[in-house]
């Protein structure tokens, strides 16, 4: 397969990486500035905890774990493919199997089109404003915009009431990546890879940056009184 060709222009942070530790109560960042913040993707879980329990209620603890592990098993190694495709590097399959190589190569056509500058790809971000970190898939123009770019995969086609969650996070990214850097970005991008086609949900940072405030500060809530 003919390996990528996408321009990066690198943005300076201001620091190399962050270490991130997971633990029972989920995932905190180290942050240059000396404060550990919970990752975005924890504090956001609190939105699907009632669904995901009764989901696991209705099918059962064992098959909940073999799905849960199979589709994170999966969106990690798409994620990666991904990746090393918009690094422009030769071999960018390496190992991947018949399933991954599938959900690249249905997202394949949509990234050459589109995304035109590479920013930063895995990227970890905090911002004080919010208090909270996490590690961004990747940042660039997509379709002349700068843009939060978002990789996700799955089974079924996605309604976008389904992706709220996507979007929101998306939005902390966009607000940490502006605090870091000065660049303002208000174009979302989830592109999804799935078995029965590509998604792609173009969304406005605007209009979720209330529900990422206020799902912040139900977490923060919870952590202080134990729910």
């Amino acid at each position: 397969m003919k390996m990528g060709n996408f321009k990066h222009e690198s943005i300076d942070l201001g620091y190399d990486d962050m270490v991130a530790n997971t633990t029972d109560t989920g995932r905190k960042y180290a942050a240059p500035n000396g404060v550990k913040y919970p990752s975005i993707t924890t504090v956001l879980s609190i939105l699907s905890e009632e669904a995901i329990q009764r989901w696991r209620a209705r099918v059962g603890d064992e098959e909940a774990n073999r799905v849960s592990h199979r589709a994170s098993t999966r969106g990690t190694a798409v994620h990666e493919v991904l990746e090393r495709y918009v690094d422009n590097e030769e071999d960018y399959f390496q190992d991947a199997n018949l399933v991954v190589k599938s959900n690249f190569m249905e997202v394949k056509e949509i990234l050459d089109k589109n995304l035109t500058k590479v920013y930063a790809q895995e990227a970890a971000l905090y911002s004080e404003h919010l208090g909270v970190a996490g590690r961004v898939d990747c940042v660039g123009v997509w379709n002349g915009k700068p843009s939060i770019i978002d990789y996700k995969t799955s089974a079924k086609p996605k309604k976008k009431e389904y992706c709220e969650g996507y979007f929101t996070q998306e939005t902390a990214y966009a607000i940490m990546w502006e605090e870091r850097t000065g660049m303002p970005i208000t174009q979302l991008v989830t592109l999804i890879a799935g078995d029965q086609g590509a998604q792609v949900f173009i969304e406005h940072r605007d209009n979720w940056t209330e529900k990422l405030l206020s799902t912040i500060a139900e977490y923060k809530r919870r952590k202080l009184f134990g729910r």
